[in-house]
């Protein structure tokens, strides 16, 4: 009886701590959930139809667009490059993962019709509009440029931003990406992204013997890891260019316009501690 009774309230006991236990795991859960479910989405993502979330920024028309220049067609942004400017977030972001898959168009314009086809996505953005050439803002660039893709610039204007990366001096004397190469500072210039050919010269459809970036008309994918004060380019799934100790560390982001067209298919900005969805 007496063990009956015992091997009774021992069952009891373990019931009950269970059911706390139970209870205790399902209201983690519960208030992990809301957390999960945004994980799933991101903090920017281009919706294919429009352009939400975004503004353009011209030299001469400022906040109007009366070309067109930016544009959304079969499901695309296109940035036709006939006036100098950009496409920019409405919101700051910081530590995020950037993906985009962009491609040139066939147009190119005055005062860059021969010259390589440019373009570049501007992180940290800190406003005023225009404060650079009368159309981009002070920021750190992820350059898009034939044969540069990859390669960062500091756009100051006498103001916080910086950049270190570590390098080696290449035979035209300029800085290139180089893991655990010589540390190096800049506070306006270019770290040439590692394989950029010294050879390079600006004129339309030039190429490097080692360039990731694919031929006119097809698709790359470019990604940018913001990750406190550093930066990391990925250019078709390989690392080109690290930066490190930037100056400033968070802004929006502008997509330029500067002479050449360019179609961005894909445009996701995921916070840094998330897989963007395949």
């Amino acid at each position: 009886m007496f063990e009956s009774r015992l091997r009774s309230s021992l069952t009891m006991l373990v019931l009950g701590l269970g059911l706390g236990s139970c209870l205790a795991a399902g209201g983690a859960v519960r208030a992990d959930a809301p957390k999960e479910a945004a994980a799933k989405t991101p903090l920017y993502q281009f919706n294919g139809k429009d352009l939400t979330g975004l503004y353009g920024y011209l030299h001469d028309h400022k906040y109007d667009d009366p070309d067109g220049v930016f544009s959304v067609v079969d499901g695309a942004i296109h940035i036709s490059g006939k006036e100098f400017g950009g496409l920019a977030t409405r919101d700051t972001f910081s530590n995020y993962r950037l993906v985009t898959e962009w491609k040139w168009g066939g147009k190119t314009w005055p005062p860059r019709v021969e010259n390589a086809r440019d373009s570049g996505i501007l992180l940290h953005c800190q406003e005023p509009d225009g404060t650079i050439g009368g159309h981009w803002m002070e920021s750190i660039e992820c350059q898009i440029i034939e044969g540069g893709t990859g390669d960062f610039l500091v756009v100051n204007n006498g103001g916080k931003f910086s950049l270190t990366s570590e390098t080696r001096r290449g035979p035209d004397g300029q800085p290139y990406y180089e893991k655990g190469g010589e540390s190096l500072t800049l506070k306006g210039g270019r770290f040439n992204w590692w394989g950029r050919d010294p050879k390079w010269k600006d004129v339309i459809g030039i190429r490097g013997e080692r360039d990731v970036e694919k031929p006119v008309g097809e698709w790359n994918t470019l990604e940018v890891v913001c990750d406190g004060d550093a930066i990391t380019n990925i250019l078709n799934g390989q690392v080109v260019n690290v930066g490190s100790k930037a100056g400033v560390t968070k802004g929006k982001l502008m997509f330029q316009s500067e002479g050449a067209e360019i179609v961005f298919r894909k445009i996701e900005i995921w916070p840094l501690d998330k897989t963007p969805a395949k």
